[in-house]
């Protein structure tokens, strides 16, 4: 069964860091490229950062670029998402979520596109 669990979420302040993890389970990160999204209270999904397992191609969006860093390991099947200088604005569920990819390379921030979807972890970075 395809299965993803995030973890690494927590309080912070502003200007702190996390790092969080998705861990796929019970099938093989290889074919599938791995997306994390957030959304706070009273707001849209938004999604954050995406990459490939084919050839490791990365998307992030505007609002993190610079802070945010995802990156992978396929031999333990887990995707990471490394956020520095953490914000107010960043406060929100975590999601990540995967694609099977038919395109090398081709990475998307966009939700619809994906089939699977983790629990979430929370994020609250507190002034």
């Amino acid at each position: 069964q395809v299965q993803l669990a995030e973890s690494g979420g927590g309080l912070v302040q502003s200007g702190g860091s996390l790092r969080l993890s998705c861990v796929a389970s019970e099938f093989p990160l290889d074919f599938y490229a791995i997306g994390w999204f957030r959304q706070a209270p009273g707001k849209e999904r938004e999604g954050v950062s995406c990459i490939t397992s084919s050839d490791g191609s990365t998307l992030y969006a505007d609002s993190v670029k610079g802070r945010f860093t995802i990156s992978k390991d396929n031999a333990k099947n887990t995707v990471y998402l490394q956020m520095n200088s953490l914000e107010p604005d960043d406060t929100g569920v975590y999601t990540c979520a995967a694609l099977l990819e038919t395109t090398v390379g081709y990475t998307t921030l966009q939700g619809d596109e994906y089939d699977y979807w983790g629990q979430g972890t929370q994020v609250t970075v507190s002034s």
